[in-house]
């Protein structure tokens, strides 16, 4: 039997990350639940009071969404799917998801209105994280950087795949033209994932999946936890879709700063390529997702609009509260990260 005595046992693997460090009670039961194949044990009081952006909500959601990609190394397969956690991520979702919808701005917009100014490359960049690591960003920043960034680069593309069932027709057509060139372009070598890693070890990083969990404040966490939230629901597919084309939309200039950055700082040539790949991928990217994946998804169910304008505006109020972190660590000369990367080559 299962540790929650509900099937056959599943092994648990030794492949996946090792468990991060709780920041509070909430991520603390999640963790003991994990670690010892128990119910996880709370305060439901707890899940009206957690802070929907600190850190414990966070981690919290974090880890149990890992559980659908790769999981912990010790852990139980069959948790993916266990009851007593996935009524505790509920709980955990509702908050993040009313915090999510209170910080945007409020009243109706078009996806033409939303997409519009990201379009646009702004003359004031003063607030923007690749402008200032491409002039005045140092190479411990760019360490910093992508040591927080690969808690998603190191699984590009996957949480955006599970909106591939869900879609039909131009929409679904165009995504899988997209996802088909994050993911090699059937080459192993040149998966996106695969890619950050070389940049990673280019930076003297660890690319171990999930190796810089304990490193990454909350505000990182809910960038990948948004994802994780969209994709996990169909009832937001729209709002995947709309984060989809967010990300796609603004790579391409954002990645073309960052390739300069690391040309700069002498980072290496494969840290420099995973940040070329992106500037001419995304901007063939940019064009099919607002075309065919967004303007296939409305055509045949328009009455999503809404949700493609949710998922945007989500994803850049939470990129804004990164950006804000990261800036202002850096103003304080301060490091970014929960913890150093010290002792690493």
């Amino acid at each position: 039997m299962t540790a929650t005595g509900r099937g056959p046992a599943v092994a648990a693997t030794g492949r996946g990350p090792a468990l991060a460090q709780a920041r509070g009670e909430l991520s603390e039961s999640v963790r003991e639940a994990l670690r010892t194949g128990s119910p996880p044990v709370y305060d439901p009081r707890s899940l009206l009071t957690a802070d929907p952006w600190g850190e414990d909500l966070q981690l919290a959601l974090y880890l149990l969404y890992e559980l659908h990609y790769r999981g912990f190394d010790g852990v139980d397969d069959a948790r993916e799917w266990d009851p007593d956690l996935l009524r505790l991520r509920q709980g955990l979702e509702t908050r993040f998801l009313h915090a999510l919808r209170a910080g945007v701005p409020a009243g109706r917009r078009s996806v033409e209105e939303v997409f519009a100014p990201l379009l646009v490359e702004p003359v004031d960049q003063s607030d923007s994280v690749s402008r200032h690591l491409e002039t005045d960003g140092r190479l411990e920043q760019l360490r910093e950087y992508a040591a927080l960034r690969s808690l998603y680069h190191l699984k590009e593309a996957d949480p955006h795949a599970w909106v591939i069932p869900r879609l039909t027709g131009r929409a679904k057509a165009g995504m899988v033209a997209i996802e088909y060139d994050e993911f090699g372009a059937g080459r192993a070598a040149d998966i996106h994932a695969r890619l950050f890693a070389d940049l990673m070890e280019d930076l003297g990083l660890d690319p171990a999946y999930g190796r810089y969990l304990d490193h990454a404040p909350a505000p990182l966490l809910a960038t990948v936890n948004l994802m994780s939230l969209f994709g996990l629901h169909r009832a937001l597919r729209g709002a995947l879709v709309g984060h989809f084309g967010y990300v796609e939309v603004t790579s391409s200039p954002g990645s073309r700063r960052l390739a300069r950055a690391m040309r700069r700082c002498g980072a290496g040539p494969a840290a420099e390529r995973f940040y070329a790949e992106h500037v001419e991928a995304d901007a063939v990217h940019e064009q099919v997702v607002r075309r065919e994946v967004i303007g296939g998804l409305l055509a045949a169910e328009p009455e999503l609009e809404d949700d493609v304008v949710f998922g945007c505006a989500a994803t850049i109020l939470l990129e804004d509260r990164l950006a804000d972190h990261l800036r202002e660590s850096w103003a304080r000369g301060v490091s970014a990260l929960r913890l150093p990367l010290s002792g690493e080559s």
